[in-house]
């Protein structure tokens, strides 16, 4: 039900954000996919990608090869004619045919199980009639090398049409005996020359040398996958055994030494050639061996692999567009995922492993992995991951923004490109904090509400707001809320600050200052308006996300707002217009303070010590008053004259009420205020 739920929430999202991708975006978006997905699926078929993923597979085949290696194979032995054959011979080419005729009497002796000859008879010898005859009179079914110099299905590389005339008089000579063609075309990669494959079978050709000398296994015919090379256990002993021609062309005057024979009775037996610089073929290995397989060696492993029966399967082509449809499904998923979580590293572990371990892992369980797109998927992911990614980036750069306009206007722009960068910053449930909290209003709002056209309050109400938030927002304070003309902000949330104190006192000051601007510009036809008044204090608040299920407010809440909030009030009682507590002002760290008193707040039983903020009055009196205060605070009745003094000597209705006030409560005492 909950799984059903968070799919069902999970879509209407996706939904969502893809309408907000717009047509043209969502366009090449999917233009992109599609591209993605073809190249993770015929990434062997590109230009660039295909010898990138011939490469990996060459080294993914040889380190499953690797793993499994084989003893030497008891069923195949090679006889060859070696660089130390042709030294002691005195010719190099064409390779010597009374040798090969002595060789395949010797051998014919042995009982092997069948004799494959991997060297063409292209051109007249003056041994060829003793090589007719040897071939006549073995008893051993034999297989001679066949090429053709047809292109469309031949050697034509290997061979000209007047050789494969020649070659076909020579098979004609010596067809009553047991020697048939056998055909030895074998395919290396275009591209890089690197044998891989099995090649493909003509019809118009006899069979593969490997099939002919091992008949029954038909499977292998059309057989067209990779070439399953095996690599011995041991350094010192090779897959296949290798004896050279010479143990066998001589002339033993008698039965050939049974420790010799014995490695030829019941084996398929291949003659070639192991001669340096000649018939070498690339394989898989060579990538990282630097080495070249022979000719012959190359018709053993076919060999091999055909008794085996290892048919290598390959996986279907839904198989392989499943798997790239599940690579772009990937690389889409991956790029929604929030990139500072710890979600995006795990997901890319886990598919570095999938994708990147799958082939490895198919090829050891000798799944044909030549054909699989391993290059093509990392190419796929790579663009599904940038196409959604820059789709989701545009999106959600529009939604920051949007956001961080929104945020912008009850956030300084730092903390609000903070909070969107680590929006854990913004509290989602309630935390108890210890803030600077203020409180203004405009004074006389409410009559001028009703002496104004609705149109022309509106407009006087938005600019006062624009300027009092503005304000606000360049000191770094955080705007709470709005309620009519009063504005209700607070710092040290959702960022703290260690000058917090001191932005606040300023930002009270300007606030005030701006209150008396709008005051004056408000125009010729608006009604007097009154000045703003503001109070400001530090205490604790439960900051966080409030609301219901509809909406949700970033705000504070507690006994430090209630407190802000009557003292934006008592400054009507107390003929002032910005009042501070002494928490707030001994943490604003500003010497431009004059005392107001301690008072008893309204609806509060305990009671708090009063600053006004005054930066244009004369320092020297800032400092006699707060002496004076202090004097007559801690018991000294005298200074409260020195009090009266200073307050006659001027029209400050403030001072004169803090006299009254301290003449009523006395030394230490409070001052109980009253509403009105």
């Amino acid at each position: 039900m909950a799984a059903g739920a968070a799919a069902t929430r999970w879509a209407k999202e996706f939904w969502r954000r893809t309408r907000q991708v717009g047509a043209l975006r969502l366009t090449a978006t999917l233009i992109v996919l599609a591209l993605a997905l073809l190249a993770a699926r015929y990434s062997w078929g590109l230009p660039f990608a295909a010898d990138a993923e011939r490469g990996l597979y060459d080294i993914r085949f040889d380190w499953a090869a690797q793993r499994r290696p084989v003893a030497q194979d008891p069923r195949i032995v090679m006889v060859v004619y070696n660089d130390q054959t042709l030294e002691t011979l005195g010719k190099r080419s064409p390779l010597d045919r009374k040798m090969l005729a002595n060789a395949l009497r010797t051998l014919d002796a042995m009982r092997p199980k069948a004799i494959g000859i991997d060297i063409l008879i292209d051109q007249a010898q003056a041994e060829d009639p003793l090589l007719v005859a040897a071939m006549k009179g073995l008893k051993t079914p034999t297989f001679l090398a066949f090429a053709s110099s047809d292109g469309t299905y031949g050697n034509e590389e290997q061979i000209e049409y007047w050789q494969e005339q020649f070659l076909r008089q020579f098979l004609d000579q010596v067809k009553s005996g047991p020697v048939r063609p056998a055909s030895i075309r074998i395919e290396p990669d275009l591209d890089d020359s690197v044998m891989r494959s099995w090649p493909a079978q003509s019809p118009r050709l006899p069979p593969l040398l490997a099939n002919a000398m091992a008949p029954g296994h038909d499977s292998f015919r059309s057989y067209a996958g990779s070439i399953d090379y095996l690599l011995p256990k041991w350094a010192d002993r090779p897959v296949f055994s290798e004896l050279p021609i010479d143990l066998f062309a001589i002339d033993y005057g008698g039965p050939p030494p049974p420790e010799l024979a014995r490695q030829i009775a019941g084996r398929y037996v291949l003659i070639g050639g192991d001669i340096k610089d000649a018939d070498d073929f690339l394989t898989p290995m060579s990538r990282m061996t630097g080495k070249a397989t022979k000719g012959v060696a190359v018709h053993a492993q076919l060999l091999a692999q055909l008794l085996d029966g290892r048919l290598l399967p390959a996986l279907r082509p839904v198989a392989l567009w499943l798997l790239a449809l599940l690579v772009v499904v990937a690389g889409c998923l991956s790029s929604m995922l929030e990139m500072r979580s710890w979600k995006l590293p795990a997901a890319l572990a886990v598919q570095i492993l999938l994708f990147a371990g799958l082939p490895f892992l198919l090829q050891a369980r000798q799944i044909d992995t030549q054909g699989l797109p391993a290059l093509g998927w990392a190419a796929g992911w790579v663009l599904a991951f940038a196409a959604v990614g820059t789709a989701a980036r545009a999106v959600g750069s529009e939604e920051r923004r949007f956001a961080q306009s929104a945020l912008g206007k009850y956030l300084p722009p730092d903390v609000a490109a903070l909070i969107l960068k680590e929006p854990e910053r913004l509290s989602l449930r309630g935390e108890k904090r210890r803030i600077f909290a203020l409180f203004s209003d405009l004074e006389g709002f409410t009559k001028l509400s009703h002496a104004v056209t609705p149109e022309q309050l509106s407009d006087l109400l938005n600019h006062y707001l624009d300027v009092m938030s503005e304000t606000v927002l360049r000191h770094g304070g955080t705007i709470d809320k709005f309620v009519g003309d009063a504005v209700v902000a607070f710092w040290g949330a959702p960022i703290a600050r260690d000058d917090d104190g001191e932005r606040a006192v300023r930002a009270a000051i300007a606030m005030y200052e701006a209150g008396e601007e709008f005051r004056r510009t408000a125009g010729a036809d608006i009604p007097p308006i009154g000045c703003t008044r503001v109070g400001l204090h530090r205490g604790e608040a439960v900051v966080g996300n409030f609301g219901g299920k509809g909406r949700i407010q970033y705000t504070a809440l507690g006994d430090g707002m209630n407190t802000a909030a009557r003292l934006e009030s008592a400054n009507k009682l107390l003929h002032s217009t910005i009042l501070v507590s002494r928490e707030a002002k001994e943490q604003s760290g500003l010497d431009l303070f004059r005392p107001l008193g301690r008072v008893v707040l309204s609806g509060r039983a305990t009671p708090i010590e009063l600053w006004e903020p005054v930066p244009d009055m004369d320092p020297e009196l800032r400092r006699r008053l707060t002496d004076a205060w202090l004097r007559f605070d801690g018991g000294d009745a005298a200074a409260l004259a020195e009090l009266e003094a200073l307050a006659a000597a001027g029209e400050d209705a403030a001072l004169r009420d803090l006299v009254y006030r301290l003449g009523k409560a006395g030394p230490g005492g409070a001052f109980v205020l009253a509403s009105k």
